[in-house]
């Protein structure tokens, strides 16, 4: 953490960040040699696998994702394609609001103090180089235990190649338990 006390940053950049741009590189790869969209095909992997599902309603679908990097982490997606909030219905809105309110308070019971945590919104353009991006949220952690923070290693700052000590579905079954 950069201060000692709890605290808030909104970002909203006037270009595509390095890690947007790769996401929507991947996602037009995928489109092209699959004929069908990476992020749907993730939501619908982990739907039907359901390991690591923490909440699900009709409109939202919260779950540990299977490549997860960091100790804690948690993708919440619409269940049907949108680029970004102000595509989503009131019902939805509602539906985002209690799933994520959900996800939240399972992060404040894992340990005595609350859990840090960062939120990442992608939202996307549904025209040209964005249309394939799929409005998703990203909540991670940096602690590992109630004493420990994750700092990154070698292979992490270095390769961006991730290493946890926990698989995506053991923290998905403690965070159910929550």
């Amino acid at each position: 953490m950069t201060l000692s006390h709890p605290h808030g940053q909104i970002y909203g950049y006037p270009y595509l960040t390095p890690r947007t741009a790769s996401m929507l590189r991947q996602a037009r790869e995928f489109a092209e040699s699959h004929s069908s969209n990476l992020f749907s095909d993730i939501l619908a992997t982990e739907i039907d696998d359901g390991r690591r599902i923490l909440i699900a309603d009709e409109y939202f679908t919260a779950f540990v994702p299977f490549a997860a990097r960091w100790p804690v982490e948690v993708h919440i997606y619409p269940n049907r394609h949108v680029h970004n909030l102000t595509e989503l219905t009131e019902a939805e809105l509602d539906s985002l609001t209690a799933v994520y309110l959900d996800v939240l308070g399972r992060f404040d019971r894992m340990y005595p103090t609350p859990l840090p945590y960062i939120s990442a919104l992608h939202q996307f353009r549904p025209e040209g180089v964005q249309a394939d991006g799929y409005f998703h949220i990203e909540l991670m952690s940096v602690r590992r235990s109630e004493t420990k923070l994750k700092y990154l290693a070698g292979s992490e700052s270095a390769m961006d190649a991730f290493v946890t000590d926990v698989t995506p579905e053991q923290m998905a079954d403690r965070l159910k338990a929550l």
